[in-house]
């Protein structure tokens, strides 16, 4: 079966027909890395759903310093959400890090086929849902996490993080200087080592 398909059948059981008409707005494309996706202070019009690399959504403050809301992976969509859904100039900057492909869709398909289309409507519904509840998970984590409980969640997620992204992304990402990421990660090495003793 189509993975594209057993994706959207993980949020709602999608029928050929379904997946044919969502297939018909979408463009495949190849993204490398550092391409952007969606930028602060421009309207954004595309939605997209990542079926390889990774791609991460951060905010840029006035002197320059990156902040990483959030990292994405296959399978998963990305896109300025908030700003599409209010067509409003988007606050975060989505980028690619690695080489990524990609399907396309303007946004305004997808509503548009919402209206005509139960299955579509349905299935747009059941992947906002999804959004919100990772987006209160990345807050509980946030608040109710020490750092190093967030970086090894962050680790349990994406195992191979390291090798993707540079510690300084990281370390953002976890709220935390990447200083204090190093002594995290040497910590967890010496408990690592004593185990295997």
């Amino acid at each position: 079966m189509n993975p594209n398909l057993v994706f959207l059948n993980s949020f709602l059981d999608v029928s050929e027909e379904t997946f044919s008409k969502l297939t018909s707005i979408a463009v495949y494309k190849k993204l490398d890395a550092g391409a952007l996706i969606a930028k602060p202070g421009e309207v954004p019009s595309k939605i997209y759903m990542l079926v390889s690399g990774m791609m991460r959504a951060y905010l840029s403050s006035e002197n320059g310093k990156e902040f990483n809301k959030n990292f994405f992976m296959p399978f998963s969509f990305v896109g300025a959400l908030t700003a599409l859904i209010q067509n409003q100039p988007s606050k975060l900057t989505y980028e690619a890090l690695t080489t990524c492909k990609v399907y396309e869709v303007n946004f305004n398909d997808i509503t548009e086929l919402c209206k005509s289309d139960i299955n579509i409507s349905n299935l747009y519904n059941r992947i906002l849902e999804h959004v919100y509840i990772r987006y209160e998970e990345r807050q509980l984590e946030l608040i109710s996490m020490d750092a190093k409980a967030r970086y090894l969640a962050l680790r349990k997620k994406i195992p191979n993080i390291e090798g993707l992204v540079p510690q300084y992304e990281i370390a953002s990402y976890l709220s935390i200087t990447p200083v204090q990421l190093s002594r995290i990660r040497r910590k967890i090495k010496t408990e690592e080592i004593k185990q295997d003793r």
